[in-house]
């Protein structure tokens, strides 16, 4: 059976899907959900890990993932999977990386159906050009998440 549960994070309630085959889904929220007073025990590790990478303190993730997806969303899934923390990669280099750099589109369409925000890392990858291109859970969210997982932190001179 599949647990729920909603916790804060930085950038939103944050709601998190598994059971014991592992975690399903992970997304971030655009309304108001009620945080989860209890945290089912097949999601705590995952809700422990996501609260240490907001806090700097988790850069990998070691969690049991069942995404569902087609066999080629699963390929590119993983794919993302391997681009380091504080890391960037395009569409173009992506798709190459999977055997077919003309299957850009199918590969940022599978980028965009990516159930598992965070843990497998789709907002690294951007435009060829190195703009911010399409993040399902906003752009102004990709901007935070690549400038959290930089090297080189951004300080105010005011």
């Amino acid at each position: 059976m599949k647990e729920t549960c909603y916790i804060n994070s930085p950038l939103g309630i944050t709601k998190i899907v598994g059971d014991m085959d592992g975690i399903a889904s992970v997304s971030v929220l655009n309304s108001n959900e009620k945080v989860s007073d209890i945290i089912p025990e097949v999601l705590e590790d995952c809700v422990l890990q996501l609260n240490e990478y907001f806090k700097g303190e988790r850069q990998q993730f070691s969690l049991e993932l069942n995404p569902k997806g087609t066999v080629f969303q699963e390929r590119v899934w993983d794919a993302l999977s391997t681009i380091p923390y504080g890391k960037t990669t395009s569409y173009l280099q992506l798709s190459r990386q999977l055997g077919d750099e003309k299957a850009i589109r199918a590969v940022a369409n599978a980028n965009g159906k990516n159930p598992l925000w965070i843990i497998v890392p789709c907002h690294r990858v951007i435009g060829s050009n190195g703009s911010l291109t399409g993040y399902a859970g906003g752009l102004h969210r990709k901007q935070w998440l690549l400038e959290h997982e930089s090297p080189y932190k951004q300080h105010s001179l005011f």
